[in-house]
């Protein structure tokens, strides 16, 4: 036969002598061809990362590139060699290689970081934000690079050992890529200890090393023993400096979702994507912090008394928050939810979650616009005859699927990305999506603010902040979540603005003059906590003066 030359039946003659072939394998040589595929296939995130840093110019550029290639490959297969054996070897690698494929495709397409808090993200993510990932590029990468070489490794025939020998064989082989890791890493020691060193990040894009790490740190501190009642705060709390008589009063908090600061119109963006805002005049804080760059970190960090700058991830999510601080004052509280809950923010307290809600011009099969958050909202509010807090949890600016967010009437920034893979629209178009996006939250909150204004019998106000912000493309980054000690300003610079109805302002003795300039100066997620709790005349050891951004502006109501 030459070299050319086709067996019989042509290609379908390829096909069965393929499907017939089952190669005899042990287990520590499909470990090691494994290694060698996630190497040269799973980590172009990872070595693109690397070239960016300039670590692979020159001669010894090349030579840490080697040894960092020889490295990975070498703990990848001393993992594998942990985790495989002759039962587990073929249905473990398969599904490692389909979630690896999934994993490389965001690492590359949106430089995604897989340390713990993403994917802890992931894990929480609803059903509805995870169909807007698959789209077409993904699903054809996951099924050419994962799903295919999966169906391989399960015709693989693994060979059966005597156990005292393949103890021995697989101790021989750890050592053996133990040695070879060690002996890459001192080859280039000065080179990739600074590249680590100094881009600590990097680690997160080598997969599957990054998210098998992440996800077993996930494990261990979310399921290290029986869950515990979150820890009272605030018991002492009580409302102080009233008069008998006195209105009710109504703060909405609404809690919008991926918008930054760089966008937003009231900001003084080129365009003005906030215009009914505008018009309305109402107190804007252009210099914001996020708490974090995912929701997963920032809501509930948000609505703790530590915030960013005492911030204690432990203490924080085995606390109770700013609501349940409300609650032991006697304030009513309710959560009502268009994304993936309240991260246990408002645990045990009332909750409305539209997640499959079904309100006719608000709702699809797909999910609701944010206008469902105040439908029935001031009936909601009737029920409640005391002071009282809603929280309006938005899915906003929620990516990648940006012109999903708003309803055709915004269609105001054209041409407008309308596929989820952002990699297939021009920065422009992408930034077009996004921005109709955020016409649509200033509707929305132009609608919450119109609607407070008419409640006469209360005094009402209201406060709007983001929980993080996004990267739209610049230097390669899309979406958000990226480490918070890198994390770019477009993904933790976020806009606040703030609105008071005359009653509020006058019954709390606040200068709206004096609050004006005081929006001018930095301010951060650390300040609501506090600010919820002077604004209300909550009284309690958690309160902390100096985080109160009404606290110098406020004066005695005689």
């Amino acid at each position: 036969m030459s070299a050319v030359e086709w067996p019989r039946g042509g290609a379908w003659g390829l096909v069965r002598n393929w499907l017939s072939s089952r190669p005899l394998l042990t287990v520590e040589q499909l470990a090691l061809v494994a290694s060698l595929y996630f190497s040269l296939v799973f980590n172009v995130a990872y070595w693109r990362g690397v070239a960016a840093t300039g670590s692979l110019h020159g001669a010894g550029g090349t030579l840490t590139g080697v040894s960092m290639f020889l490295a990975i490959t070498a703990l990848h297969a001393l993992l594998l060699g942990v985790l495989l054996n002759r039962w587990t070897a073929r249905p473990l690698l398969a599904v490692l290689l389909v979630a690896t494929a999934a994993a490389a495709y965001f690492a590359s397409a949106y430089t995604v970081f897989l340390d713990a808090d993403m994917v802890r993200n992931v894990l929480h993510t609803d059903a509805k934000e995870s169909r807007e990932l698959f789209a077409p590029g993904m699903l054809a990468w996951v099924t050419v690079t994962g799903v295919l070489p999966a169906v391989a490794v399960w015709r693989v025939r693994v060979v059966r050992t005597p156990w005292p020998r393949a103890a021995g064989v697989r101790v021989l082989w750890m050592a053996g890529v133990t040695a070879v890791a060690i002996v890459a890493l001192l080859v280039s020691f000065q080179n990739v200890s600074a590249l680590m060193r100094n881009h600590k990040e990097l680690r997160y894009l080598i997969a599957p090393g990054n998210y098998l790490v992440s996800l077993t740190q996930v494990v261990l501190e979310d399921h290290a023993g029986p869950a515990q009642p979150r820890a009272p705060i605030g018991l002492d709390a009580k409302v102080v400096g009233r008069p008998s008589g006195a209105k009710p009063r109504l703060l909405v908090l609404v809690v919008g979702e991926t918008v930054r600061a760089r966008n937003w119109g009231l900001n003084g963006y080129a365009r003005q994507t906030t215009p009914q805002l505008a018009a309305l005049a109402p107190l804007n804080f252009p210099d914001v912090t996020a708490c974090g760059s995912a929701t997963e970190v920032s809501l509930p960090c948000m609505f703790s008394p530590w915030g960013r700058a005492d911030y204690d991830k432990d203490r924080i999510k085995h606390s109770q928050s700013l609501l349940h601080v409300l609650d032991h004052a006697g304030i009513g509280t309710l959560w009502r939810d268009n994304q993936t809950g309240c991260k246990g923010v408002c645990e045990g307290l009332p909750f409305e979650s539209f997640e499959h809600g079904t309100v006719a011009g608000d709702c699809t099969a797909e999910g609701c616009m944010d206008d469902v958050l105040l439908d029935g909202l001031m009936d909601k509010v009737a029920r409640m005859p005391r002071d009282a807090v809603v929280v309006l949890h938005q899915l906003g600016n929620h990516g990648p699927s940006y012109y999903a967010r708003y309803p055709k009437a915004f269609l105001r920034f054209t041409p407008a990305c309308e596929t989820s893979e952002l990699g297939d629209c021009s920065s422009q178009q992408v930034v077009n999506a996004y921005d109709n996006a955020i016409l649509h939250t200033d509707d929305f909150l132009a609608k919450a603010i119109g609607r407070l204004a008419q409640r006469h019998d209360r005094d009402t106000a209201l406060v709007y902040v983001s929980d993080h912000g996004e990267s739209l493309g610049e230097n390669g980054l899309f979406l958000h979540g990226v480490p918070y000690a890198i994390a770019p300003d477009t993904q933790i610079k976020v806009p606040m603005v703030m609105w008071l109805s005359s009653g509020m302002a006058a019954s709390r003795g606040i200068d709206m003059a004096c609050l004006r300039a005081r929006s001018r100066q930095a301010a951060s997620h650390d300040n609501l906590f506090h600010s919820v709790l002077g604004l209300l005349q909550v009284s309690t050891r958690e309160y902390d003066p100096g985080r109160d951004l009404f606290k110098a502006c406020t004066s005695p109501v005689s």
